[in-house]
């Protein structure tokens, strides 16, 4: 038996087992890393430049896109790492500041998704009303409130969980530092901080996802009662790739936080914290950009201001 102050490091779970299985993944991770610093990079870039796409629904998708990069690069250059140089270690501080900021990047995701569907609310249901609802100076402070419940909760939960006592080893089954995996080694005797952490985090969850659900119902409503077929078509298109990353990222964080335990394993397991930390980084720039006209635009512009340069 041990406790906390004798562990210095974690065992993350390995990938794979043999060498050549090793090295396929860390090409894939190498590919899927690249694709979301390239896609991610190009929309932060062409918001940032282009003066047109000053609005606030590109605003917040800059936002999203920083926060699909803090994500990335907190959970895949190690597992990288591992997978070349066939280790499984993590020091213990490296562990804590890990699950420090995949908490803070996916909390913070989470809030900007929550609050680009309130964008979408207001530029359907309220159109009239949304120059004054959603001024700079409004999104500034929604954009400010979503950083800071991410570094709170961050915050809370990497403290909380690296102050109970760890007495069942070291070994992670996960390839990255997460709260339901550390509280698997600690006491039994820490049942009830282990259902309190829970707690928060699921009554965090559920409030930005009954709100979520209310706005796209009102959404809907609204659209179906505009008299065009092309006016609500171009309503409907401007939500799509809002509801599609909002469906992707939860569906899978759902999936795999509540599944039964009869049907978890660790191939299981794995798979599908790939799918919600790693893949929605990398596929949600290809969603925005092949939905919107202005950012498809903007994105080539920049590509071949930047070839011809060359």
């Amino acid at each position: 038996m041990s406790n906390s102050s004798s562990i210095r490091h974690f065992l993350l779970l390995a990938l794979a087992d043999t060498r050549q299985l090793q090295l396929l993944h860390f090409c894939l991770l190498l590919g899927i890393s690249l694709a979301a610093l390239l896609g991610n990079g190009l929309i932060i870039s062409a918001v940032a430049c282009g003066h047109h796409l000053h609005t606030p629904m590109f605003f917040f998708l800059l936002n999203l896109a920083l926060s699909d990069l803090g994500m990335i690069c907190t959970t895949v250059p190690k597992a990288m790492h591992n997978s070349l140089w066939e280790t499984r270690n993590i020091s213990y501080k490296g562990c804590a500041a890990q699950l420090f900021f995949f908490l803070f990047f996916i909390s913070a995701e989470f809030s900007l998704l929550t609050v680009m569907c309130y964008d979408r609310y207001v530029s359907i249901c309220k159109p009239l009303h949304y120059g004054t609802l959603l001024g700079s100076r409004a999104c500034a402070h929604m954009a400010a409130a979503a950083w800071a419940s991410g570094f709170l909760n961050a915050l809370l939960h990497t403290a909380n969980t690296f102050s109970l006592p760890l007495c069942h080893g070291n070994a992670l089954g996960q390839f990255f530092c997460e709260v339901p995996q550390i509280l698997k080694l600690s006491c039994s005797h820490s049942k009830l901080r282990k259902l309190g952490l829970l707690a928060i985090i699921a009554w965090l969850a559920s409030g930005c996802f009954v709100f979520i659900v209310f706005s796209y119902v009102q959404i809907f409503r609204s659209v179906l009662r505009i008299p065009s077929e092309q006016g609500r078509h171009k309503a409907f298109s401007t939500c799509l790739p809002h509801l599609v990353v909002v469906s992707l990222f939860l569906s899978t964080a759902m999936f795999a936080y509540l599944k039964p335990p009869s049907i978890s394993s660790p191939s299981l397991d794995l798979a599908l914290s790939v799918l919600y930390s790693v893949v929605p980084p990398a596929l949600n720039p290809l969603i925005y950009s092949l939905r919107n006209q202005e950012l498809k635009a903007e994105v080539g512009r920049l590509m071949t201001g930047k070839f011809r340069k060359q």
